[in-house]
């Protein structure tokens, strides 16, 4: 394949983690020092450090995609390796899924003090996402695997 065929795709994910990576840095730790509604700050802290390290597999799954995009480049796209960075983007996405179950609670706890019920359903929103990209990643990885296999047994096939 022709190098820069996946240069669209690598850079879709330099794109999707800058916003991630300004968020984290910026963002959340102004929430810390300006919550809403000082009387329930305390209940932010779970939330934000459940935020915080769920950013630890988000960018881990990046990377892995990135090295997914650069074996495709390299015609390796059928190898074990591209089922390595598939199995490691599905545990990624299934460990981000359950950071934010672990968050739920907490987030239960302030839709209720703030009277807010919609903060529930936007909670659960990286719950449903990383879940989808789990089990697309599972089902590629199964496809490739497969693949792998039937691509060896007609390379011993004379």
């Amino acid at each position: 394949m022709k190098y820069g065929s996946t240069l669209f795709l690598k850079l879709a994910l330099f794109l999707i983690g800058t916003p991630v990576l300004a968020l984290s840095i910026f963002g959340v730790y102004w929430l810390v020092n300006n919550p809403a509604n000082p009387e329930y700050d305390h209940i932010l802290y779970p939330i934000i450090i459940g935020m915080y390290v769920s950013v630890i597999p988000f960018f881990f799954a990046l990377y892995e995609a990135f090295k997914l995009l650069s074996y495709i480049d390299k015609n390796q796209a059928f190898s074990k390796l591209s089922v390595v960075a598939l199995k490691k983007i599905k545990w990624c996405a299934i460990t981000i899924s359950g950071l934010y179950v672990l968050i739920i609670p907490f987030v239960y706890i302030v839709a209720e003090l703030d009277d807010a019920p919609g903060l529930i359903i936007i909670g659960m929103v990286p719950i449903f996402a990383s879940m989808v990209i789990a089990v697309f990643a599972a089902v590629l990885q199964r496809l490739l695997e497969e693949a792998i296999h039937i691509k060896s047994e007609n390379d011993l096939t004379v």
